[in-house]
C-alpha cells in the first residue's frame, strides 16, 4: 500500500507541490528514493532513521520505495525528512492519525527527531496556499513567515513527538497567529542628523530616495561618502504590504533571513566586498541562488570603492539594473529574481583620492588617474542617474555643535512625493519615477516652454546620450513631485541637469 505525505518543492522564486510517497514491501532490506533528490534530499534517510529510532518507534524492515512526484522536477534541501518520517510511521501502522490532502510538511530533522529550521518557507507558504492547501506544519523558527499568509494555518512543530502529541488529541498544537507589522530584528537605520555640512550631497540623495534613482558619488577620502550612503535607508520610503512580500520571499530563499521574522519592515541594505565574484553579485550555482542584487530588491545596493571591483563584476549590472530583474540560464533550466534596487556607488577621483582637490596636491600620474578612472565604462556610468561630488567637509562645519536635519523630517518629504508617483501611476505597475517606461514618460514628464528649451540647450551642450535625456527627465519629475508641482519648470530641469555634469568634469578632463 502506498502511503502518501504532501510538501513543497522549490525552483526559483517558484513553488510547486510534492507528493512524498512511501511503499513497503517484504524484501531483502533496502531504501530506494526516485524523483530527482540532490545529495541533502538522499541524506534524509539516515536523518529520519535516527529520529524514528530515537523517538521511540521503529524502522520499516523490508524494501523501501520513496517517489518525490512529480518525478521531473529537481528537489533540493533537508526540507522532506519531516514529511518523509511522517510518512513512513504511516505506512508502517505506527500512526494511525491522517493529516488529509490539504496539509503539508516542511522541516529538517535532528538525529534526535528535532525539527531545524530551513529555507524558502514564504515563498513555499505562498504557493501552497494557492494549490489549495489549508494547513502548514514548518519548523518553530520558520513559524513566523508561513503565518503572514493569509488563508493558510500554520503550525510550529520544534520537534517530533510535540508533533505526534498533538496527532494523538493529548496536546494538540494551535496555528502560529500572524504579525504582519512587527518590527525586525535589524539595527537601527543611522541618522542623517549626524552628518556635518554636505547640504548638496544630502539634497541629492533626498532626490534619488524620493524617485529611486542611482547614484553615484565621488569625492575624496574621508569627504562621508559611506557615511552618507549608510543613512540613505533611513530616509527611503515607506515599504508596501507587497514590497515586503517580495523581499522577505528572496531573502527566504537565500537563508538571509531572521530566524523569527515574519515580514521585512526595513528596505534591505547590500555593501559587498570588491572581491565579490559576478555570480555573488547576480546570483548563480548549479541551481540558482540569488546574488546581492536580488537580496537588494526594494531597497539599496551600496558598492563602496567602485572601481576596485572587477571590471566583468560590473558590467554583469548593465542589462538588470535597467530591467530590473536578474534571469540566471543554466542546463536545467532559467531563473528570474527580481532586483529592483537603488544602486549606490562610491567612488574616489583617483587612486591617492586627491585629483582635483583645491588644497591638497594630488600624486598619480595623468595616465594613472585616466586608467583609474577608465575602470568604470560608459555604458554602466551612463546608467547612474545622479553623480554627486561629495567634496571635503569644512572645519566650521566639522566644529558646529548643531544637528543637522533628521532622517524622519527628509522622509516625510519622500513619502509625500512617493504617494504623488503611486497616485500618477496607479494601475501601471511602475513603482517609481526611475521606473517610468518609455511609452509613458511625455505624459508623466510635462516640460513648460522655458523648461524644454533649457533641457535642449543642456542635451546639446553636454552631448548627452537617450538614456542620460530620458533620466534627467526622470530627475525634473522627482524634483517637482518634491515641490508638489504638477508640471516640471526651469527650476527643476537646472537642478535636475547639474547631476549630470561630473562625469565631463572627471571622465572628459584633459589630464
Amino acid at each position: 500500500m502506498v502511503m502518501r505525505v504532501y510538501s513543497m518543492g522549490l525552483y526559483g522564486m517558484e513553488a510547486f507541490p510534492v507528493a512524498v510517497e512511501v511503499d513497503l514491501a517484504r524484501a531483502l532490506p533496502s531504501f530506494d528514493m526516485v524523483g530527482l533528490p540532490d545529495t541533502a534530499v538522499k541524506e534524509s534517510r539516515d536523518r529520519v532513521r535516527a529520529a524514528i529510532k530515537n523517538s521511540g518507534f521503529t524502522f520499516p524492515e523490508g524494501r523501501v520505495t520513496v517517489n518525490l512526484a512529480p518525478a521531473d522536477k529537481r528537489k533540493e534541501g533537508p526540507i522532506y525528512d519531516l514529511p518523509l518520517f511522517v510518512a513512513l510511521l504511516r505506512a508502517s501502522g505506527q500512526l494511525a492519525f491522517d493529516p488529509g490532502d490539504k496539509t503539508i510538511f516542511l522541516g529538517e530533522l535532528s538525529l534526535s527527531g528535532d525539527v531545524r529550521p530551513i529555507k524558502g518557507v514564504l515563498p513555499m507558504a505562498i504557493g501552497a496556499h494557492e494549490a489549495g492547501f489549508t494547513r502548514a506544519f514548518v519548523p518553530e523558527a520558520n513559524a513566523a513567515e508561513a503565518a503572514a499568509v493569509t488563508g493558510l494555518e500554520a503550525y510550529a512543530v520544534r520537534n517530533v513527538q510535540q508533533l505526534l502529541e498533538s496527532f494523538a488529541g493529548r496536546e494538540p498544537l494551535l496555528p502560529t497567529a500572524p504579525v504582519l507589522l512587527q518590527e525586525d530584528a535589524q539595527t537601527p537605520a543611522l541618522d542623517f542628523s549626524d552628518v556635518r555640512g554636505q547640504e548638496q550631497a544630502k539634497r541629492g540623495l533626498e532626490i534619488a530616495a524620493a524617485g529611486g534613482h542611482n547614484v553615484l558619488l565621488i569625492g575624496p577620502p574621508g569627504s562621508g561618502k559611506s557615511m552618507l550612503a549608510k543613512r540613505l535607508p533611513s530616509i527611503l520610503p515607506d515599504m508596501t504590504l507587497e514590497e515586503r512580500m517580495e523581499a522577505t520571499k528572496i531573502h527566504s530563499i537565500a537563508g538571509a533571513l531572521p530566524h523569527g521574522t515574519s515580514l521585512l519592515t526595513q528596505r534591505p541594505f547590500r555593501a559587498p566586498h570588491h572581491t565579490i565574484s559576478s555570480a555573488g553579485l547576480s546570483g548563480g550555482g548549479t541551481l540558482p541562488h540569488p546574488g546581492e542584487l536580488s537580496l537588494a530588491h526594494n531597497g539599496v545596493l551600496f558598492l563602496d570603492e567602485l572601481p576596485e571591483f572587477p571590471h566583468a563584476t560590473l558590467e554583469v549590472l548593465r542589462q538588470p539594473i535597467e530591467d530590473g530583474s536578474v534571469t540566471i540560464s543554466r542546463v536545467s533550466g532559467s531563473v528570474t529574481y527580481p532586483c529592483s534596487t537603488m544602486l549606490v556607488a562610491a567612488m574616489n577621483p583617483c587612486p591617492c583620492g586627491y585629483f582635483g582637490h583645491p588644497t591638497r596636491r594630488c600624486t598619480c600620474k595623468p595616465q594613472t588617474v585616466e586608467r583609474y578612472l577608465n575602470r568604470i565604462s560608459g555604458p554602466l556610468l551612463d546608467r547612474l542617474d545622479m553623480h554627486i561630488e561629495v567634496p571635503s567637509v569644512k572645519f566650521e562645519e566639522l566644529s558646529d555643535s548643531r544637528k543637522g536635519e533628521s532622517s524622519s523630517s527628509i522622509r516625510e518629504r519622500v513619502n509625500r512625493a512617493r504617494e504623488i508617483q503611486n497616485q500618477r501611476f496607479a494601475g501601471t505597475g511602475v513603482s517609481c519615477n526611475a521606473r517610468i517606461p518609455p511609452n509613458l514618460l511625455n505624459d508623466a514628464c510635462q516640460l513648460t516652454y522655458r523648461g524644454k528649451r533649457l533641457l535642449q540647450e543642456a542635451f546639446e551642450n553636454l552631448g548627452l546620450s537617450a538614456r542620460a535625456y530620458s533620466r534627467v527627465l526622470k530627475m525634473a519629475r522627482t524634483i517637482a513631485d518634491l515641490d508638489e508641482s504638477d508640471e516640471i519648470l526651469p527650476a527643476h530641469v537646472a537642478e535636475a541637469v547639474q547631476y549630470r555634469t561630473l562625469d565631463h568634469k572627471y571622465w572628459q578632463r584633459e589630464l
